[in-house]
């Protein structure tokens, strides 16, 4: 039996999530991407003028996986994630997460028998990458798998701290801890590497993507 602990996707979001777009058929509320090729007319019409408001929803259908296929953040919002990445609010949603999931692991009974196992993705949720994205754009420019794969190598990703403490009492109530990740498994000696320099250690077994 295994329990799944939260992940994450992309660069600024860490939370619980549930996806909207499961749960109704067709999109109940879409802001378009810059870059998505829909007329100005039809991109002005829906989309709120003043940034905070526009970055604000346009994170929430991100979050709701809502926005479709996206590159990058619209340029107008790099101010606001970076903000936000960089600021209390992205670790007080980050506290919030790790009270939430805590919550839920103290209802379960741990037998003891090794069985009860918790899974935590690794990038934007045991580490953070966000020194890598502040010489990126926070985001505005397109995804660098080469430049990336050089920052994986150096093994400096810190702890985002929720997850660290999140971690390590999970680890106290008994759960086998599994790391599940798309990174490649000619990235398994670096990563390992980075996750003990971050303070995580004692996990079950790290998967990594075949993809190479």
């Amino acid at each position: 039996m295994m329990r799944s602990s939260w992940g994450f996707g992309q660069i600024v979001l860490l939370s619980l999530h549930v996806s909207l777009s499961t749960a109704f058929p067709d999109s109940i509320l879409q802001i378009l991407p810059e870059n998505s090729g829909s007329s100005p007319h039809h991109r002005h019409r829906k989309i709120p003028r003043d940034d905070n408001l526009y970055c604000d929803s346009w994170r929430f259908v991100v979050e709701a996986n809502d926005v479709g296929p996206w590159a990058r953040i619209p340029s107008r919002c790099v101010a606001f994630v970076q903000d936000y990445v960089t600021n209390d609010r992205y670790r007080a949603d980050s506290e919030a997460v790790a009270d939430a999931s805590l919550e839920f692991a103290k209802t379960v009974k741990v037998s003891g028998d090794g069985k009860d196992a918790w899974v935590f993705d690794i990038d934007e949720t045991l580490l953070s990458n966000v020194p890598y994205y502040a010489v990126h754009g926070f985001g505005s420019e397109t995804f660098d798998e080469n430049s990336f794969d050089e920052w994986v190598d150096l093994a400096e990703a810190p702890a985002l701290p929720a997850s660290l403490r999140l971690y390590k009492e999970l680890e106290q109530l008994g759960f086998k801890i599994f790391l599940l990740t798309g990174r490649t498994e000619f990235q398994r000696s670096a990563t390992s590497k980075n996750l003990d320099y971050a303070g995580y250690s004692n996990w079950e077994r790290l998967i990594l993507s075949l993809q190479i």
